[in-house]
């Protein structure tokens, strides 16, 4: 919803920019320590998992920031978007460049409170400056075509090796 309500903001010249200006491929920002096999029990859980796998690039000034961030959005509305998949996210101006993270429950979902009220197994986290929305827009929008993939659902639940599920990302 906030997304949309920046969209509606945007000026007919930052619509352009958004066109013109490129962001990364979803693989430029993914690596072995992105990719966490979870055995988190709740969202919360799962959001601080992931956050410390983070933390090991140093991605974070602050990490225990970001967390309050992540779980302040999730206040707003649930990032829980459907199909057994959330993508919390936060931009803080402590951050210097975007990243993601890829959360898999093999086992069981976590609860979310997802719009279509299913558990969620594959959880994708992103970071970000505050300063550079209309690149967030791009990662996001290029992020949510991939997650419509239903072959690369099924098979990010399937594979057990980070390896394996950074070359299904290799086409993004």
């Amino acid at each position: 919803m906030a997304i949309l309500a920046k969209i509606k903001k945007a000026t007919i010249g930052e619509l352009f920019k958004f066109k013109k200006k490129n962001i990364s491929r979803i693989s430029d920002l993914l690596d072995e320590t992105s990719i966490c096999f979870l055995k988190s029990k709740n969202r919360n859980e799962a959001i601080s998992e992931m956050i410390d796998a983070l933390d090991k690039k140093n991605v974070f000034k602050d990490k225990n920031k970001f967390y309050q961030a992540i779980i302040e959005r999730e206040k707003i509305i649930s990032t829980g978007i459907g199909m057994g998949v959330a993508i919390p996210h936060a931009k803080l101006d402590d951050l210097d460049d975007f990243f993601i993270a890829i959360g898999i429950l093999k086992q069981t979902g976590i609860d979310w409170k997802s719009i279509d009220k299913n558990p969620v197994r594959i959880i994708f986290m992103i970071g970000g400056p505050e300063s550079k929305q209309n690149e967030y827009l791009q990662l996001l929008s290029k992020l949510t075509i991939a997650i419509r993939e239903v072959d690369l659902r099924k098979n990010i639940l399937r594979l057990k090796a980070k390896e394996d599920i950074l070359k299904l990302f290799s086409q993004f």
